[in-house]
């Protein structure tokens, strides 16, 4: 009664915290700084971010999170009890109750290793909850009904599509291709086209600022367009980088089109994913799904058209839900505050 109930969106990219009663009250990437002699932390979330790539020799930035899943289980301990520590204070009488998500996919060793960790880093009890539930929980989906819904979560390390119907997972996939792998397409492009190095802060910003999943412009029902007028309509933007021939910083202008040329397969491989499911979806509910489309959440969906293209390759009306970086977050506080509702749903120690 007396101990705070914590719901933890624990991603590849970025941690959300949830605290009962109050809402989302952190949002910090999931980046930690150690020192390399001690591994002793030096930095958690914002701070470590902004230390990607500029670090000295006695400082290591990393992300503990690989994929979905923990790499590295001492520094995502100490990175997990920060955020506790952070969301309830460090002064406290009860120890709280926690509930992290974890893609649908995970094996029960690397299940283990989060509610291990979860319990080292200060937990009273520690709950488990399906990242694909959590976000369709999060983006007020009508799970409990008998019909077919499917959500696909696209973050940083996982993009987990699931079929849910009667509250519960009947179809799910779960595929190592994400927001990551995106910037990491960025990056190998800009080196092979340009031999330019740039790194992976700055690829993710291409990707924000220039990101098009389908920029090619229709000439259906318009005036035809020439090849120099659809340019002029492409964003462009001036990137910095060290030159991979000569070793000196070099700055060039990139477009659009380059960098769809650059991302397209790796999108192509999460929309591979999400057919996967749909090709093992009873036809019940298969026809469910046409009607109420596919729901999309996680901060990969916010890539301008990436709802658009995944309609024209499976046919299936797509649309992302309202605050998507926020979905799993939000359904992990829901399942939390009702978890008699949802206790077939969740697994806990």
């Amino acid at each position: 009664m007396f101990s705070k109930r914590i719901g933890i969106d624990l991603g590849t990219a970025n941690t959300l915290v949830y605290l009962a009663g109050e809402g989302i009250v952190l949002n910090e990437p999931t980046v930690v700084a150690v020192t390399a002699e001690e591994n002793r932390v030096v930095a958690v979330g914002r701070e470590a971010k902004e230390m990607l790539g500029r670090t000295p020799g006695n400082i290591v930035a990393l992300r503990p999170l690989k994929d979905g899943v923990i790499a590295d289980y001492t520094i995502t301990e100490a990175m997990l009890s920060y955020f506790i520590d952070k969301a309830c204070g460090r002064a406290r009488f009860f120890k709280p109750e926690v509930m992290i998500c974890i893609p649908s996919g995970v094996t029960q060793v690397e299940r283990r290793a989060v509610l291990d960790a979860t319990m080292s880093a200060g937990a009273k009890v520690a709950y488990l909850i399906e990242e694909p539930l959590a976000a369709a929980i999060g983006a007020k989906i009508p799970i409990a009904q008998a019909a077919g819904h499917m959500i696909v979560d696209i973050g940083g390390g996982s993009t987990e599509c699931a079929v849910i119907s009667l509250g519960g997972v009947v179809v799910h996939n779960s595929v190592r291709v994400a927001g990551n792998k995106v910037d990491e397409a960025i990056a190998l492009y800009i080196k092979k086209k340009f031999n330019l190095l740039v790194g992976e802060r700055t690829a993710e910003l291409i990707k924000m600022e220039i990101g098009n999943a389908l920029p090619v412009i229709s000439d259906e029902g318009k005036i035809k367009l020439s090849d120099e007028d659809k340019e002029s309509l492409w964003k462009k933007m001036e990137i910095r980088g060290r030159d991979s021939i000569s070793g000196m910083p070099r700055m060039i202008e990139l477009n659009e089109i380059q960098i769809n040329d650059a991302i397209r397969s790796t999108l192509l491989d999460i929309i591979q994913g999400v057919r996967g499911v749909l090709e093992q979806t009873p036809p019940e509910l298969a026809s469910d799904i046409i009607d109420k489309g596919i729901v999309m959440s996680g901060g990969t969906s916010t890539l301008k058209n990436f709802d658009k293209l995944m309609t024209q390759v499976t046919g299936v009306p797509c649309h992302v839900a309202e605050d998507p970086l926020l979905c799993v977050a939000r359904g992990t506080g829901v399942a939390l505050e009702n978890i008699e509702l949802y206790k077939r749903s969740i697994s806990r120690k």
